[in-house]
């Protein structure tokens, strides 16, 4: 089968090379699938830049999220039949484990979803959305995962007339945007594009500031809230970012602490969120109890209201590597894809 490897011993995108691997039978309890897309995550650049905390020595398939056909199953399997639709979770029963091995994530140290075919255990498959593509079915497992569980998964859950900090423009606060917009919530995104500020608007966003003329952000998020704050940031910058969302989260709100996009000289100080009584969250993709069953329950608000994924870009198989450099521009707005 034809899948893409990337090479730990080369040098970041150039790393990414083409590849032919057996393909994958299915044991018990499992699924094989017929790969049709894939997307890209932070997290998989890191990867490749080396600077993700856990690191591979031998050559792995990337990415972690991933739609495609069922094409086998293997004795066992009552949930999927052929044909059937799917996308897989971001953490995975290792397909050489038994079901109640630990799962482990995608894309390192698994194998992950940018290949032809994929064998997965039946409890690491949900069906497709039937209102989505599969290059859209393709953003949920991390992104999505991500977004809905810092909004309704962590802490308390937002709702209807509360109001929801994003950052940026990139699949998690695009996503987030879109869950939050659909609660009932009010928005407020920032960006340094004021293009993409206009197309967040287009999505619902309520309020939109350039952070890049207004280094200071958190003091309009403030003015625009009447003093109070905003009840959730989805806080993806990390250190260089923290400090004015501890400035700008509400009494007893709370901050959804998830990406590392940005750099500081020194670390935040936390004296503002103890002040206002705020609740910091540390977030790694969704909920680490009951994974499927959070999925499962972000789906079916997917379907009752109409969201659809905001893909920015797809590209071929064969342009892995023109597709990492896309997303490592910070040239996309919501999710880079690639199909398979």
């Amino acid at each position: 089968m034809n899948a893409i490897e990337f090479d730990p011993s080369g040098n970041t995108f150039e790393a990414l090379r083409h590849t032919e691997r057996p393909r994958p039978d299915p044991g018990p309890g499992q699924v094989r699938v017929r790969m049709r897309a894939a997307s890209i995550n932070y997290r998989d650049l890191s990867i490749a830049w080396g600077t993700y905390p856990s690191q591979q020595d031998a050559p792995f398939i990337p990415l972690s999220d991933g739609a495609g056909h069922v094409e086998a199953v293997g004795e066992g399997v009552t949930g999927f039949e052929k044909g059937d639709r799917v996308v897989n979770t971001f953490s995975q029963v290792p397909p050489d484990g038994p079901p109640s091995a630990a799962r482990q994530p995608l894309g390192a140290p698994l194998d992950g979803t940018l290949a032809e075919y994929q064998v997965f255990h039946e409890s690491g498959l949900l069906h497709v959305p039937d209102t989505l593509s599969m290059e859209e079915a393709a953003t949920l497992p991390c992104a999505a995962q991500t977004a809905w569980h810092t909004l309704f998964g962590a802490g308390r859950p937002v709702l209807p007339g509360q109001t929801v900090l994003m950052l940026g423009t990139g699949g998690v606060s695009i996503f987030a945007l879109q869950f939050a917009t659909a609660a009932g919530a009010r928005t407020l995104i920032t960006s340094s594009s004021d293009e993409k500020r206009e197309r967040a608007r287009a999505l619902g966003a309520d309020e939109t500031i350039n952070y890049e003329r207004t280094p200071d952000w958190h003091e309009p998020i403030l003015d625009r809230t009447d003093g109070r704050g905003v009840d959730c940031v989805v806080e993806v910058g990390g250190t260089g970012t923290l400090g004015r969302s501890f400035q700008a989260v509400a009494p007893e709100g709370k901050i959804g602490l998830i990406g590392v996009l940005t750099d500081a000289d020194q670390n935040p100080n936390p004296q503002m969120l103890m002040q206002r009584r705020g609740h910091l969250h540390g977030i790694y993709v969704g909920s680490i109890d009951h994974p499927r069953d959070s999925f499962a329950a972000m789906n079916a608000a997917i379907e009752a209201n109409d969201i659809r994924p905001v893909v920015d870009r797809t590209f071929a198989l064969e342009e892995a590597q023109a597709a990492y450099q896309y997303q490592a521009d910070q040239a996309h707005f919501g999710k880079v894809v690639i199909s398979i």
